[in-house]
C-alpha cells in the first residue's frame, strides 16, 4: 500500500475515532483534512476503499451537532450570528431563482451543492465554539493549504507556465487552488509572531510550501490576493497603536524573511505573468476581464433577476463577439462578485453583502470587546482572520468562487471567533445580571465536554 494511502486513512480513522471518543468538535477538522486530500482525485487514490470519505465526514459532524444540539445551542445560538440568516436567505434566492435559470439542470445540481455547504457551515459554527477549537480548525486549514503547496512541488509545472491537476473537490482548476492558499498568509504571520520557536518554524516550513505552491501555480488573482491581505496584516503589525512591545521588530523580521522567501522561489516565468496585471483588457491578462464584468449589467437588462447558474456562460456568445470572448463560446465571468450578482441578481447579491455586512459590524465590537479586556493577541488574531477573507475576496475577485468552500470557511471562522470572544462573553454577564439563567449557565458548563 502506498505511504500516502496509509497515512490518509489514519488520519480519516483516527479523526473518527477522535470524534466519538474526546471530542465531537473533531468532526470538523476531519472533513477540512478530507477536502484538501480530496482521496477520490489522488493518485494514491486506487489503494483505498471506494467510500465517500467527505460524505462520512459530514454525517459525522451533523451526528455530533444533533446528539449535543441543546448544549451546543446554549453556547453557540444562530440566532445570535446575524450573519446565517442572510446566507439562509440567500439560499432561498437560490431556489427561486430555479423557476427563470437560463440552464435548469444545471442550477438545480449546483444549488444543491451550495445547501449542502451552508448547512455544513451553519453546523460547524455550533462545533467551533472554543478557542482551542478555533485554533485546531485554522490550523487545520493551513496543513490543508500546506499539503496543496507539497503537491505542487512535487509535481511542477505540467501545463504550460503552471500546475494543474492538484485541485480539491470544488476547486479543480489552478486559479481556484491558488485562491484557496492565499488566507492562509496573514494567518501564519499571526502564528509566527505569538507562537514558540517550534511554532515560528512550523510556520516557515508551511509558508515555504505554500509561497512555492503558489509561485508555480502562477495565479495573477492570487498574487493579488497575497500582496493586499498579507500586506495589510504587515501594517497593522507594524503601525497599530494596539501592537505589543517588539511587535514591530518581529513584523519587520517577518517581511525581510518572507521577502527574501518570495525572491528565491519565485523566477522569470512568474514575474512575466504577474506583468500582465497592468493590463486587464490585454489578451494575456485573461483576454479582457473588465469586459466580461461590465458584461454582466448588459444582461441583466433583459433578465433583471438574473440568469441562474451557468446562465452567463449560455448568454456570453450572444452579448460578446468571438473576438472579445477570446475564442471560448460559454466564457465565464471570471469574478465571484459578478458571478453573483448575474446567478441570483441583485437582490441576491445584496443578501451576500448584508452577510459580509453583519459579519463586519459584529466583529468591530469584538475587537472592541477584546480590547477592553487587555487582550491584544485575541485583537490581532481577529485581524488575521479578516486579512485572511480579504486576501479570499480579492483574489476570487478574478475567478468564479462565489460558491466555494474556502470562501464560507473563512466567514465561519470570523464568525465562530466572534462567539467564542465576544457573544459567549456577552450572554455570560446577562447570566450574572439575569438570575433566571441558572438553567442556561449550568448548560454551559456541561457543554464544556463536547
Amino acid at each position: 500500500m502506498s505511504m500516502f494511502a496509509l497515512l490518509f486513512l489514519l488520519i480519516f480513522f483516527g479523526g473518527i475515532a477522535v470524534t466519538l471518543f474526546y471530542s465531537g468538535s473533531a468532526a470538523f477538522i476531519l472533513y477540512q483534512l478530507v477536502y484538501f486530500l480530496n482521496p477520490d482525485h489522488r493518485w494514491w487514490s486506487a489503494f483505498i476503499p471506494g467510500i465517500s470519505y467527505s460524505l462520512i465526514a459530514a454525517l459525522l459532524m451533523l451526528a455530533m451537532c444533533g446528539l449535543s444540539y441543546k448544549r451546543l445551542t446554549a453556547i453557540s445560538p444562530w440566532n445570535r450570528q446575524p450573519m446565517f440568516k442572510w446566507l439562509i436567505a440567500l439560499v432561498i434566492t437560490y431556489f427561486v431563482a430555479y423557476s427563470w435559470a437560463l440552464n435548469p439542470n444545471a442550477h438545480d445540481q449546483f444549488t444543491i451543492y451550495y445547501v449542502k455547504m451552508v448547512v455544513i457551515i451553519m453546523v460547524a459554527y455550533k462545533l467551533l465554539h472554543t478557542e482551542r477549537v478555533l485554533d485546531a480548525s485554522i490550523w487545520a486549514y493551513i496543513i490543508g493549504s500546506t499539503y496543496i503547496g507539497y503537491l505542487a512541488t512535487i509535481t511542477g509545472r505540467n501545463s504550460g507556465d503552471r500546475v494543474e491537476g492538484i485541485g480539491m473537490a470544488d476547486s479543480p482548476d489552478a486559479n481556484g487552488v491558488a485562491a484557496a492558499l492565499v488566507p492562509a498568509g496573514a494567518l501564519l504571520m499571526y502564528y509566527a509572531w505569538m507562537g514558540n520557536w517550534k511554532v515560528k518554524l512550523l510556520c516557515v516550513a508551511c509558508g515555504a510550501l505554500i509561497a512555492n505552491g503558489l509561485v508555480l501555480i502562477n495565479s495573477r488573482g492570487s498574487f493579488l490576493g497575497v500582496v493586499v491581505g498579507s500586506g495589510l496584516y504587515l501594517l497593522y503589525m507594524m503601525f497599530s497603536k494596539y501592537r505589543r512591545k517588539g511587535q514591530r521588530g518581529m513584523a519587520v523580521i517577518i517581511a525581510v524573511m518572507g521577502l527574501g522567501g518570495a525572491l528565491y522561489v519565485t523566477d522569470a516565468q512568474f514575474w512575466e505573468r504577474m506583468q500582465t496585471l497592468q493590463d486587464l483588457e490585454s489578451k494575456e491578462s485573461g483576454a479582457g476581464r473588465v469586459t466580461f464584468w461590465l458584461t454582466t449589467f448588459d444582461m441583466l437588462e433583459d433578465h433583471p433577476m438574473g440568469m441562474g447558474i451557468q446562465g452567463y456562460n449560455q448568454l456570453a456568445s450572444i452579448y460578446m463577439d468571438d473576438e472579445t470572448r477570446g475564442g471560448v463560446e460559454n466564457r465565464s465571468v471570471h469574478s465571484l462578485w459578478f458571478q453573483g450578482l448575474s446567478e441570483v441578481g441583485p437582490i441576491g447579491f445584496l443578501f451576500f453583502i448584508a452577510a459580509l455586512t453583519s459579519l463586519y459590524r459584529i466583529t468591530q465590537k469584538t475587537k472592541q470587546k477584546v480590547l477592553a479586556d487587555g487582550n491584544n493577541a485575541r485583537y490581532f488574531k481577529i485581524l488575521a482572520l479578516e486579512c485572511a477573507l480579504i486576501s479570499y475576496l480579492v483574489a476570487g475577485s478574478f475567478i468564479n468562487q462565489f460558491r466555494a468552500e474556502i470562501l464560507y470557511w473563512m466567514l465561519l471562522l470570523i464568525a465562530a471567533a466572534v462567539n467564542v470572544y465576544y457573544l459567549q462573553q456577552k450572554e455570560s454577564s446577562a447570566q450574572l445580571v439575569d438570575p433566571s439563567h441558572k438553567g442556561m449557565r449550568n448548560n454551559v458548563r456541561k457543554a464544556k465536554v463536547i
